[in-house]
């Protein structure tokens, strides 16, 4: 199988391959082609996957391409993982918004929406050329906002393109562990957007284990979402949060957190131009250079909310734990050998949760087996939870036809709708910010 990873010359591209090293049934990836605008980012991850593949039996081919279309002909399955406007973007969908006193995140508030807006027309063509070269591939969405970019590439590919966050799957694994459970053996019932998602329900031996663990308040100091938000607030909720939703229980907190410290954005680009440089310069260290700034950056995660709640430093097990690239080689794993999972995944809604629209695309429990992946029904959401996930959903739909339309006047409609924007005034001059700072936006919106 080939497999053909877009950003691929991202910094996390090498937990994907190791991932892959690690995979020895059959059939198995047996090239993979990175990827890339940045053919000097190639070279550096080409020399740490080299690295990583040393003492390996039979690893995984390794191919870079500056070229689409050279990348995506012929794959099996398709990894996006771009970031359009690099770094510099993120760093300015933060700034931009800090500077009128709002959150400044990459995902959640104005940033996901500038992130949006400049990315939804990059994924749609991106996935058209899939469509035209590798109309047979699947492709597996980790380019964020992930069930925003996931809902506008479905235009094109339908359920071809499938979303995966590994922050539902860090929180069931985290609730688990508190109670000495094995995460393997528990049924959880999660249910949401992506990064707005709550776990109401957690099943292990035909009972629902999640009311112990709410009770237990040393249990709930082993969960690093309950220290965030705080045991009374999840007590309150009768659920435990997506990290994520710290931003929207505790905005206030948060925007004088990150108001009071360097953006992580501007951290993680002096980091990582840090880290390329280092590689330039010592190749025969490539793979120790990455593994020293992928733990720094491990440990940077979220500190803004860590440190305002004294939820303390993240777990070194859960760090080791992985991510995103064990929920892709599971995905593909299940979809080319036939191999029935139960996965929590960024899927088109229809009826699987109620008052969200059919054509939504929601982050559910879902079954996935050799013909593909199918949402599984679920509890309808009370209203506390309910109104949110509507709103978010309906400027994530804004979005993409702002994005797909360039249409300004629906932009700004986008960034007034979010429940995180205190004005149409304040909208407007966040459009004009983010479109002044950002080329790539400018692009999309020239007048």
């Amino acid at each position: 199988m080939r497999l053909a990873v877009l950003g691929g010359g991202g910094f996390r591209v090498p937990l994907v391959y190791g991932a892959l090293l690690r995979d020895r049934a059959r059939p198995r990836v047996e090239e993979v082609v990175l990827h890339d605008v940045s053919q000097d980012r190639l070279e550096v991850i080409e020399r740490v996957l080299a690295q990583l593949a040393a003492g390996h039996d039979d690893p995984p081919a390794v191919r870079t391409t500056t070229d689409l279309d050279t990348a995506l002909r012929d794959a099996t399955f398709v990894f996006s993982a771009i970031r359009v406007g690099g770094l510099a973007g993120r760093t300015a969908d933060e700034r931009v918004a800090l500077d009128l006193g709002l959150l400044g995140q990459e995902t959640t508030g104005p940033g996901g929406i500038a992130f949006g807006l400049r990315t939804v027309p990059v994924a749609v063509r991106v996935a058209e050329r899939v469509a035209a070269l590798a109309p047979g591939a699947w492709v597996i969405n980790f380019t964020n906002p992930a069930g925003m970019i996931t809902e506008a590439m479905r235009g094109v590919l339908g359920d071809r393109v499938i979303g995966i966050c590994d922050s539902p799957i860090g929180l069931i694994r985290r609730a688990a562990a508190a109670l000495g459970l094995d995460p393997a053996r528990v049924s959880p019932d999660y249910v949401g957007l992506n990064h707005l998602g709550w776990l109401r329900g957690l099943t292990y031996e035909g009972r629902d284990v999640l009311p112990r663990l709410l009770a237990d308040d040393e249990a709930l100091r082993r969960v690093e979402e309950a220290r965030l938000l705080g045991a009374d607030w999840v007590r309150t909720l009768e659920a435990l949060p997506n990290e994520y939703l710290y931003y929207y229980y505790f905005t206030r907190e948060a925007v004088a957190s990150i108001s009071g410290r360097t953006p992580r954005g501007e951290s993680l680009r002096t980091q990582q131009d840090g880290f390329y440089a280092a590689v330039r310069e010592r190749p025969g260290r490539a793979l120790a250079e990455w593994d020293r700034a992928r733990k720094e950056r491990d440990a940077s995660y979220m500190a803004e909310a860590r440190d305002v709640t004294d939820a303390g430093e993240r777990d070194a097990a859960d760090l080791e734990a992985g991510g995103y690239e064990g929920i892709a080689l599971a995905l593909m794993a299940a979809i080319a050998r036939g191999e029935t999972a139960t996965m929590i995944l960024n899927v088109r809604n229809g009826a699987a949760v109620p008052g969200l629209p059919a054509e939504a695309v929601v982050e559910i429990p879902c079954a996935v087996d050799g013909s593909g992946v199918r949402a599984l029904a679920t509890r309808p959401l009370p209203s506390r939870f309910l109104g949110l996930a509507q709103q978010v959903k309906a400027v994530e739909q804004t979005v993409i036809e702002a994005a797909l339309s360039g249409s300004s006047r629906l932009a700004v409609a986008a960034f007034a709708l979010h429940p995180l924007v205190d004005s149409v005034g304040t909208a407007h001059r966040l459009f004009d910010g983010y479109r002044a700072h950002i080329p790539e936006l400018a692009t999309v919106f020239p007048t």
